[in-house]
């Protein structure tokens, strides 16, 4: 239902003199979801971020923030805070009265205690009392997501958000927009880090030259009918090995790093569903129906027969050579991968790890970008 919705956005198009940044956008945001934006530099993501902030008017469409239209005015509904291109900080002042002055420019009485709370969250606690001018880019990054926390948002829009950010930033981050998510908070956020996306958000739109060509659950990009490379740890690799190359569907990655099978993968035009838009946001793309409970990420069987703890090996694309004697890599769409995980776990054989190489939204990122390049 509309009421339920944080950001409601039909037909949204936006130039700069002739460039079309934005083309017939489309975007739906549900209140207490993270909503992740992709595409290649120059798709769009942050002019339709500026919009959410009304920071600028689109030339036509409709957006609705929170319920409310939005109309040609320079202005959103309360309960809106985030920040694009990075979060706009006084150099000379400490990132305690960073926050003092940012509430007093929106009217509001800074308590001390508040500011307290929203330098725990995002870690800064113990650098409040120093001056901004010395952080570094990811310390700026948590500061201004303290910023918008003090305004206790309704919908949370932030650009690049985990740029710059070490392992404890970025737990940091994530533990706060996480619990802003559960808490009813819409958030829209835009990262060029396939990984943050993943993990934090449940639906992505991708853009493309200002259009969508892509919006839904990250699972539907695993649905999608297109091979990925996946990394395949069992306890036996010969006799696996030998599975997979009598497995229709199944193509083996030798120890060149090169498939044996359906080869050219990489270079090939972008999947169905990912291609660019026509004249304002494509139907959603066609699903590949389940097969014996196909997952949407990719299985993991526990190892049987006494097999030792499962590990991780690095995820770089080759054979042998790159991952260790006992792992391989096969290339196969997820109804192919159900059918041999069965065999090989109905022949005895201890599945350790599968995984995949190239993660489903990342693997859709390089067929955007590789289309754009291939255009030029």
């Amino acid at each position: 239902m509309d009421t339920l919705l944080a950001v409601r956005a039909r037909g949204i198009t936006r130039y700069f003199g002739d460039v079309v940044a934005l083309d017939g956008v489309d975007l739906d945001v549900a209140q207490g979801q993270i909503h992740g934006l992709v595409g290649p530099n120059g798709a769009g993501k942050t002019t339709l971020l500026g919009l959410l902030l009304g920071l600028a008017v689109a030339d036509s469409g409709r957006l609705e923030v929170l319920g409310t239209p939005v109309g040609r005015a320079l202005a959103v509904p309360d309960g809106v805070a985030g920040f694009v291109d990075g979060p706009g900080l006084y150099p000379a002042l400490t990132a305690r009265q960073n926050l003092a002055a940012l509430a007093a420019l929106r009217g509001r009485t800074a308590r001390t205690a508040g500011i307290d709370d929203v330098l725990d969250q995002v870690g800064l606690t113990d650098v409040a009392d120093d001056r901004a001018r010395g952080f570094s880019l990811g310390m700026r990054q948590r500061l201004g997501l303290a910023a918008a926390l003090l305004t206790r948002p309704r919908l949370l829009v932030l650009d690049e958000p985990s740029n710059g950010l070490d392992p404890a930033g970025k737990r940091h981050v994530h533990r706060v927009l996480t619990r802003l998510a559960a808490d009813g908070t819409g958030i829209v956020l835009s990262s060029h880090r396939m990984d943050d996306v993943e993990a934090l958000c449940s639906d992505v739109t991708l853009l493309a030259t200002g259009r969508v060509v892509f919006s839904g659950p990250l699972g539907k990009l695993a649905a999608e009918s297109r091979e990925l490379d996946y990394r395949l740890l069992t306890s036996d690799p010969r006799a696996a090995r030998a599975l997979a190359l009598s497995t229709p569907g199944i193509a083996v990655v030798d120890d060149g790093g090169t498939p044996t099978a359906a080869a050219a993968r990489h270079n090939a035009p972008a999947p169905p569903g990912i291609v660019p838009a026509q004249h304002g946001t494509p139907t959603p793309p066609p699903t590949v129906p389940a097969q014996h409970g196909t997952p949407t990420s990719s299985p993991t069987v526990p190892p049987q027969h006494g097999a030792p703890t499962p590990h991780t090996v690095p995820a770089q694309r080759g054979g042998t050579a790159r991952y260790g004697a006992e792992a391989f890599v096969v290339s196969a769409l997820v109804p192919a991968l159900d059918v041999l995980v069965a065999r090989i776990v109905r022949a005895g054989i201890a599945v350790r790890e599968l995984a995949p190489v190239v993660s489903p939204l990342e693997a859709a990122f390089l067929a955007l970008t590789e289309q754009q390049e291939a255009d030029r």
